[in-house]
């Protein structure tokens, strides 16, 4: 066994996470945050340096040190030759942005990580370790790794984000003692609630709507025989599991349009994107009703009780259920 092998193995009765010092990132705060929420790793000390004698003595190091090394617990994404992706490490999964210490903890600990905090059984599981990558985890991996979301230059700047809010955390040049060890336990509590936040509203609020839309998928042609319309009795949060569920289907299934009710009891009918976070819909509202209200909105479809169409011909109303019934079986036809 060789000096650092002997170091580590005297540590392991007190596990500690080792990462690098100085001005930090969004993704090493992370990847630190969902360590100590495994049992292992709860009340370890996190030693921030560049001092590879000490890296050698931490039970995991995160961000630093020049390897990657699942086995000894090694997750650096600096190395020149490291292009590892979710899609790489496990070819089920389809994301292609290259990781970064935020990722590389979260594909090996996400799992673990999710059924501590949510109780959840293997299955439910999965879906929420995918959601929470695609909705949390991939935008850190990209901005630390100086990936855009998007081909020339953007229309505006967002500077809200939770990797701008961990970066302005960092003491301010003018500072003449900075701490930055504390300042990074302050970025660890901003980046990991905010986590564990839109890891429970996925797990306590969008996860259960999933029953309600397979539901509405397997009724959808007593609704009408196209079945290019489905109907939610209450709104709920639908548009990621209808994609997903579509997806796993044996049949190729296209909805259209999905009917629910809004908070004041009037019903809406709203053209399916095509994709969950698209503006563009599979098939927009007829431009003919576009921008039109109440009776003469009413008068130029032929349908009693309509409220409105949109602009953009993505959401209408009407005042009941069959009106906003009528509302897409007149739009699949036009």
């Amino acid at each position: 066994m060789s000096e650092s092998d002997t170091k580590r193995a005297n540590t392991m009765d007190q596990p500690t996470i080792g990462t690098h010092d100085g001005s930090f990132h969004c993704d090493e705060a992370l990847a630190c945050f969902l360590l100590r929420l495994l049992p292992t790793y709860k009340d370890c000390a996190i030693i921030r340096t560049r001092n590879q004698e000490k890296l050698d003595t931490c039970t995991v190091v995160v961000d630093v040190g020049g390897k990657f090394d699942p086995t000894k617990l090694r997750f650096d994404h600096h190395q020149r030759e490291f292009a590892h992706t979710m899609n790489s490490l496990d070819n089920n999964k389809r994301w292609t942005t290259k990781l970064s210490s935020a990722g590389l903890v979260y594909f090996h600990f996400g799992r673990e990580i999710i059924k501590e905090v949510c109780k959840t059984d293997d299955s439910t599981t999965e879906v929420l370790f995918d959601q929470m990558y695609d909705n949390f985890v991939e935008e850190i991996d990209a901005v630390d790794n100086g990936i855009s979301p998007h081909e020339g230059q953007p229309k505006y700047r967002v500077a809200s984000t939770v990797g701008n809010r961990v970066a302005r955390l960092n003491p301010p040049w003018t500072e003449k003692n900075p701490d930055f060890d504390a300042q990074f336990k302050k970025a660890m509590n901003l980046v990991g609630q905010e986590f564990l936040e839109v890891l429970n509203h996925y797990n306590d609020v969008w996860l259960p709507a999933r029953k309600h839309v397979v539901n509405a998928l397997s009724t959808r042609k007593e609704v009408d025989k196209s079945g290019e319309i489905i109907v939610f009795e209450q709104a709920c949060p639908w548009k990621a599991h209808l994609f997903a569920l579509e997806e796993e289907a044996d049949e190729k299934i296209n909805i259209k349009y999905a009917l629910f009710t809004d908070t004041h009891g009037k019903w809406r009918v709203m053209a399916v994107p095509v994709s969950p976070s698209s503006f563009t819909s599979r098939k927009a509202l007829p431009e003919v009703w576009r921008g039109l209200r109440d009776q003469e909105l009413s008068d130029k479809a032929g349908i009693p009780g309509c409220i409105f169409v949109h602009a953009s011909g993505f959401i209408g109303g009407n005042n009941t259920k069959e009106g906003a019934l009528a509302m897409a079986r007149a739009s699949l036809k036009m």
